[in-house]
């Protein structure tokens, strides 16, 4: 994730990954479902056989029934398969006290799995056994951030959080996240969000010309030229509201969301591999007549959304929010909620003030939950897309979430990157420092590819 890491401490890694993992993997009760934030350096050695079989259960699409011989003979005697269609109906849904499906506790996805599908799967919407077994061996190998670059470098700096912070886990059993189109990728965008997307890059990559990052043709200056010459783009404002990083602080509103500490939204749904991703945890809770939920994400970004459930209208259009504006209902045992009204300050895979999000949560089982997310904007996409995840409850017990976000980089980071921003440009303009807008402090960060991507 860009920019998260400005502003924090190194790791001390004085003890190995292989060696944490194992640790925690020879004292863990498989019997309890731990919060994967206290067991997010394990990675997918150390969850893999423990979960395996439990998993594989869950989301198994036949019901396998086993029959147990007395307890002098404890083995299996018999196993039959029944096919999907012929399958009994499900149980009935867990309900709340005042009679509404319970949907209640902290859930989140144990696995991972790409937003859009690898073009190498095609049309192929599940892997194989064989397949994860596979894809898990090459991921667990990866050095990830584990791997330092050359020190006193702006990526060695960069690199403050290690593997530890930022766990892979088990591959999931989807090839993307993205169930319609069926082809599992994003549709086509629309000419106007080409443009837009092009002027912002090209803008970002303007403010980089100057820099070692161009002239050594590293990636974020992908499309660009070295020039010894600062851009006079320096002056101009983003094409719009910026969140993303670019190579200027001349103000807070040149750092990035998560610099800023403005992190998630809905549909949260994050990008393969962004720290959010993996470590991303909702706590619902309701209420008659209400619905509250609160996510845990990434090194303590939370916020909080309320689902409006008295059947009222959505905000006027002139009322916008970071979060969009939640008025929900029920459908049978699934809560629908639909979302608008939506800040242009946000953005989410670039759509902003346009994006409707229509979200579906069904409770499938005492531990599982289903959630889907269809999302549109005319604007950006060619056509609506639905993506999908199945999340595990976790041990309410074992686990907490601190409802009070913890993100360091906005209290501390960021005053502190303008100051030294501000002592750069006084050093300048006395002759005793190079120019400011010569020095990057955008890292390339190129790691090595995720096959699952």
């Amino acid at each position: 994730m860009e920019g998260v890491h400005e502003g924090s401490d190194p790791v001390n890694a004085g003890v190995s990954f292989g060696q944490m993992a194992l640790m925690i993997e020879l004292s863990a009760n498989t019997e309890k479902r731990y919060h994967p934030r206290s067991l997010r350096f394990i990675g997918v050695i150390a969850i893999r056989h423990c979960r395996e079989a439990i998993m594989r259960e869950r989301f198994s699409g036949s019901m396998t029934t086993v029959a147990i011989a007395g307890a002098a003979v404890g083995v299996v005697i018999s196993a039959s398969i029944t096919p999907a269609s012929a399958q009994a109906a499900p149980p009935p849904a867990l309900a709340t006290p005042w009679g509404e499906p319970d949907l209640q506790g902290i859930w989140t996805d144990e696995t991972d799995t790409p937003l859009q599908r690898s073009p190498k799967y095609a049309t192929q919407e599940f892997f194989t056994d064989a397949q994860r077994a596979e894809l898990d061996r090459q991921r667990s190998s990866m050095l990830g951030r584990e791997r330092r670059a050359e020190r006193g470098t702006v990526a060695d700096v960069a690199g403050a959080y290690n593997d530890v912070f930022t766990p892979k886990k088990r591959t999931g059993l989807r090839t993307s996240r993205i169930v319609d189109p069926p082809n599992g990728r994003l549709p086509p965008p629309m000419p106007e969000a080409q443009k837009i997307t092009a002027a912002e890059r090209e803008f970002r990559v303007a403010l980089l010309q100057a820099t070692e990052t161009c002239k050594n043709k590293e990636s974020p200056c992908s499309g660009g030229r070295y020039d010894p010459a600062p851009s006079p783009r320096f002056a101009e404002p983003p094409p719009r509201y910026n969140t993303a990083t670019i190579n200027r602080y001349y103000g807070p509103e040149d750092a990035s969301l998560a610099v800023r500490c403005l992190m998630g939204g809905v549909p949260e749904i994050g990008t393969l591999g962004a720290i959010a991703d993996r470590i991303s945890f909702r706590r619902i809770v309701q209420t008659p007549g209400g619905i509250s939920m609160f996510y845990d994400v990434g090194q303590g970004q939370g916020w909080q959304r309320n689902i409006v459930m008295d059947g009222s209208p959505h905000l006027p259009a002139s009322i916008r929010q970071w979060y969009g504006d939640s008025r929900g209902h029920w459908e049978g045992n699934t809560l629908v909620i639909d979302v608008t009204n939506f800040s242009a300050k946000t953005d989410f895979q670039g759509s902003r003030e346009n994006l409707h999000v229509i979200e579906r949560w069904t409770r499938t089982g005492p531990d599982t939950l289903e959630y889907a997310a269809t999302v549109e904007d005319p604007t950006v996409w060619a056509r609506p897309w639905t993506a999908r995840q199945d999340f595990i409850r976790q041990n309410d017990q074992e686990n907490r979430i601190y409802t009070e976000p913890r993100c360091i980089e906005g209290n501390y980071g960021l005053p502190g990157l303008l100051h030294g921003h501000r002592i750069e440009d006084l050093a300048f303009a006395e002759g005793r420092g190079v120019d400011p807008r010569t020095i990057s402090t955008i890292s390339a960060n190129e790691g090595e590819p995720d096959p699952l991507q």
